[in-house]
C-alpha cells in the first residue's frame, strides 16, 4: 500500500468520524446513551464506502503443495509381443496404476510410444515401427520447467529416428528404463539392411546391396539367396566367426521386365537359431523403360542451378543436363522437360523453338531477368518493368488444385528476391504460392502453373530457392519435403497428359512398415477443384480377392484415403465419383517387411547407457517393486509447498457489501424500534 493510499484512509476516517458525530451529538434533538451505538454504525457505514471508493489493494497469498511429475513411457510396438513380454508389461503397468503410495507422492503421467508419442488409453503392441529418440524430444518440451522422472517400458529395440542413446544425453529428466526382452545372448543371424534404388531401366542390371550380421562366438557358416518369386537369382556362401560379425554382399539383378518386381532375401539358418524370422527381408523394384530428361538453360552462373540438380535428380527418374543459350538451340526435343533460369536476351531463338516444338517449360525469373525481352517473347505473363528489387516470402493458395500441393511452411521459409513491379496473367493459370511482403500477403503470384493450349509452363517469381531447400533440411533434417515439392512441379511440367476431371496420385508399391496413403482430385466441368464431391475407393486382394470399400476425406485442396491396415498383397482398386459416372483404376503392391520381428533380445546395451547419461537406474521387469521403492525413497523427488501472491483490489471482496448493508440495517431498525425518524 503506498503513502498516498494511507492518507486517503485516514482522510476517509476523519470524514466518516465527523459525520457520526455532527448526525447524532452535534445536530441530535434527543442525546442518549444510544446515540453512541448510532454513532458507531454510522462511522463504519460511512467509512466502508469511503474505502470502496478509495479502493486500496491488499495481498493476498495462497499455500499449495506440487507434488513432482512422473512419466511412464510405454513401448506399444510389435517387437514387445513378438518377444513375448506383452503380459509382463501389462502386468507392471497395473502396479503403477495399483500402487496408492506412489499415486500420493507422484503426479503420474502415461505415455505410449511407437512411430510417435501418444496419451496410454489401451495397449495393443501392434506399431509397425519404434522411435525411441521420439519420447525424449516430446518429453522435452512437456516438463521443461518440471521435476519429472520417466519410466521407460521398452525392449529397445528402434527402427527408425535418431540414436536415443545419443539424444538422452541432452535430456534434462533421470530416466528408468525397464527392460522388457529376453536378456540372454544366442547365436543369431540376421539380414539387417537391404540398399537398393527404387526403380531401375529396362535391360539394365541394378545394384543390391545386403547387410547381414551375427551374434555368437563360435565358426559359422550360411547361404544366402536372392530369389523373384521361385527364381533365385543369386546366391553365394558365406562365413562368420567371433572376429567376423558382419558382411556386406553385393550383387547385380538384371532388370528384365517392365513393373513393379518383389524380391526376398534370406540366410540360411544356422543350428538351434532361435530367431528366423530376421533371416530374411523383403524388397521390391519398379522396373520402367522411360526416363525424364531436363536442360536447365542459363546465361548465369547461380547457387539456385546447382540445387536444381540435386533436387530433380533425387528422383532417379530424372537427369538434368546444363546449357548456355546458345549451346542449347536445336537440341530442345532432345529433353521432356527445359528449364528456363531468369531469362534475357539471348534467349530469343531458345523461345522461338519452344514454341515451334510445343515444348514445355519451366520459367524462374530474379532481378537478373530482362522482362522487356520476355514479356515479349511469352503470351502467359506479363511483368510491370521496373528497376527495382524487393524480397518476398510464399504464401500456400489453399485453392491450388493442379495438383495435390502439399504447404511446407512456404511463409516461414526465407525470403526470395524478385523484380518489383505488378505480374498480369494473360492466360489461364493456376496460383499456388501468393507473395507476401512482411507480414502482408499480397495478390501478387509468387508461383503459377499454365496450360495453353496443351503446353504446360511453371513460372517461379524469384530467386534465391537454394535457400528453401537449405531451410528445409533445418526444419525435417532432410531434403525430401523440398525435393518433394519440386518433383511435383518437375512432373507436371514434363507431363503432355490430357487433363482429367479425376487425377490420382499414388505409388506403384509400398513397404509394409509405413503407411499406404493415396490422392484425388475432382474437378468440375470449368476444371474447378470441387470439394463437395463424394470419393470412394473398391480395392481388391488380387490372391484372396477380399474386397475393401471406403470413402475418401477431403483435405485441404485434395481427397486422401488412408490403407495402411491392409496385408501385403497386390491389390488392384477402382476410385468412383458419386452421381458422376466417373471412375479411375490402378494398381498397387504392398511388400511384406515385418522389421518389429527382426530381433530376439532386448537392447540391454543401449538402455543401460539411456540410465547413465541421465542418472537414472536400469532395472529389469521382474523388478518393478524395486523400482518404486526407490522413487518414493528418492529426495530429489519430494511434494514442494509453495505460494503464490496476488494483489486484489479492495472492491473485489463481496463481503464488504454485505457488511455494509447489514450495518445501514441494523441502524435503520434500531431506530424505528426506538420511534427515531
Amino acid at each position: 500500500m503506498t503513502s498516498t493510499t494511507l492518507l486517503w484512509i485516514i482522510g476517509a476516517c476523519i470524514i466518516a468520524l465527523a459525520v457520526a458525530i455532527f448526525q447524532y451529538f452535534y445536530k441530535a434533538a434527543y442525546k442518549t446513551k444510544r446515540n453512541k451505538v448510532y454513532a458507531l454504525l454510522r462511522f463504519c457505514t460511512v467509512f466502508g464506502l469511503l474505502l470502496l471508493l478509495i479502493n486500496p489493494k491488499y495481498k493476498q497469498q495462497t499455500y499449495y503443495t506440487e507434488k513432482p511429475s512422473l512419466a511412464i513411457a510405454v513401448d506399444n510396438s510389435a517387437s514387445i509381443q513378438h518377444l513375448g513380454y506383452d503380459d509382463e508389461v501389462r502386468n507392471a503397468l497395473v502396479r503403477f496404476r495399483e500402487s496408492k503410495n506412489l499415486n500420493d507422492a507422484f503426479d503420474i503421467q502415461y505415455f505410449k510410444f511407437g512411430t510417435e508419442v501418444a496419451t496410454l488409453d489401451s495397449l495393443d503392441f501392434a506399431e509397425r515401427q519404434t522411435n525411441i529418440a521420439s519420447v525424449f524430444s516430446s518429453f522435452t518440451s512437456l516438463y521443461r520447467n518440471e521435476v519429472a522422472p520417466v519410466v521407460l517400458l521398452s525392449d529397445g529395440n528402434q527402427t527408425f529416428g535418431e540414436a536415443f542413446e545419443y539424444t538422452s544425453k541432452n535430456f534434462n529428466q533421470n530416466v528408468y528404463p525397464i527392460i522388457t526382452g529376453d536378456t540372454i545372448v544366442y547365436d543369431d543371424l540376421i539380414v539387417s539392411q537391404v540398399n537398393v534404388n527404387r526403380y531401375a531401366y529396362i535391360n539394365n542390371k541394378f545394384p543390391v546391396e545386403v547387410f547381414t550380421n551375427y551374434t555368437g562366438d563360435r565358426d559359422v557358416s550360411s547361404r544366402l539367396t536372392l530369389r523373384s518369386g521361385n527364381t533365385i537369382v543369386h546366391q553365394e556362401s558365406i562365413a562368420f566367426s567371433d572376429q567376423k560379425k558382419s558382411q556386406i554382399i553385393t550383387a547385380l539383378i538384371p532388370a528384365s521386365s517392365v513393373g513393379v518386381r518383389q524380391f526376398s532375401v534370406s540366410l540360411q539358418a544356422i543350428d538351434n537359431e532361435k530367431n528366423k524370422n530376421n533371416n530374411r527381408k523383403n524388397f521390391a523394384v519398379e522396373v520402367i523403360d522411360q526416363k525424364t530428361n531436363v536442360l536447365i538453360v542459363s546465361d548465369i552462373v547461380h547457387p539456385d542451378i546447382g540445387m536444381l540438380k540435386k533436387s530433380i535428380e533425387s528422383n532417379r527418374l530424372r537427369t538434368v543436363t546444363f546449357a548456355k543459350p546458345a549451346d542449347a538451340i536445336g537440341k530442345l526435343n532432345e529433353y521432356q522437360l527445359i528449364v528456363l533460369y531468369q531469362p534475357n536476351g539471348l534467349f530469343q531463338s531458345i523461345y522461338r523453338e519452344l514454341e515451334s516444338l510445343g515444348k514445355n517449360s519451366m520459367t524462374i525469373t530474379g532481378p537478373k531477368t530482362d522482362w522487356n525481352i520476355l514479356n515479349r517473347l511469352q503470351t502467359e505473363v506479363f511483368h510491370e518493368v521496373t528497376t527495382q528489387e524487393e524480397d518476398v516470402q510464399g504464401v500456400a493458395n489453399a485453392n491450388f488444385s493442379t495438383f495435390v500441393l502439399n504447404d511446407i511452411n512456404f511463409s516461414d521459409y526465407p525470403p526470395l528476391k524478385t523484380s518489383f513491379g505488378d505480374i498480369t496473367l494473360k492466360t489461364e493459370a493456376d496460383v499456388a504460392l501468393y507473395q507476401k511482403i512482411g507480414t502482408i500477403t499480397t495478390e501478387s503470384p509468387l508461383l503459377v502453373t499454365t496450360d495453353q493450349n496443351g503446353r504446360r509452363g511453371v513460372y517461379i517469381f524469384g530467386e534465391g530457392l537454394w535457400r528453401w531447400r537449405a531451410q528445409s533440411y533445418i526444419d525435417d533434417r532432410s531434403f525430401e519435403v523440398f525435393d518433394n515439392f519440386m518433383d511435383n512441379l518437375v512432373q507436371y511440367a514434363a507431363s503432355n497428359k490430357r487433363k482429367s476431371r479425376l487425377n490420382l496420385e499414388y505409388e506403384s508399391f509400398y513397404y509394409g512398415n509405413g503407411s499406404v496413403k493415396l490422392y484425388a482430385q475432382y474437378f468440375d466441368k470449368n476444371y474447378v477443384f470441387d470439394s463437395r464431391a463424394a470419393l470412394t475407393i473398391k480395392v481388391i486382394n488380387s490372391e484372396t480377392e477380399a474386397v475393401y470399400d471406403a470413402p475418401f476425406l477431403l483435405q485441404r485442396n485434395a481427397y486422401e484415403i488412408d490403407l495402411s491396415n491392409l496385408p501385403p498383397g497386390d491389390y488392384s482398386f477402382t476410385v468412383t465419383v458419386q452421381d458422376q459416372g466417373l471412375a479411375r483404376s490402378g494398381s498397387f503392391t504392398i511388400v511384406p517387411f515385418e522389421v518389429e520381428q527382426q530381433f530376439l533380445n532386448a537392447d540391454v546395451t543401449n538402455l543401460s547407457q539411456v540410465a547413465t547419461n541421465t542418472s537414472g537406474t536400469l532395472y529389469d521387469i521382474s523388478n518393478v517393486d524395486q523400482l518404486l521403492t526407490s522413487l518414493l525413497a528418492d529426495s530429489r523427488y519430494k511434494p514442494v509447498q509453495k505460494n503464490t501472491e496476488n494483489v486484489v483490489p479492495l472492491i473485489d471482496w463481496k463481503w464488504l457489501l454485505a457488511v455494509l448493508a447489514l450495518l445501514l440495517a441494523i441502524e435503520w431498525f434500531m431506530r424505528k424500534y426506538n420511534g427515531l425518524t
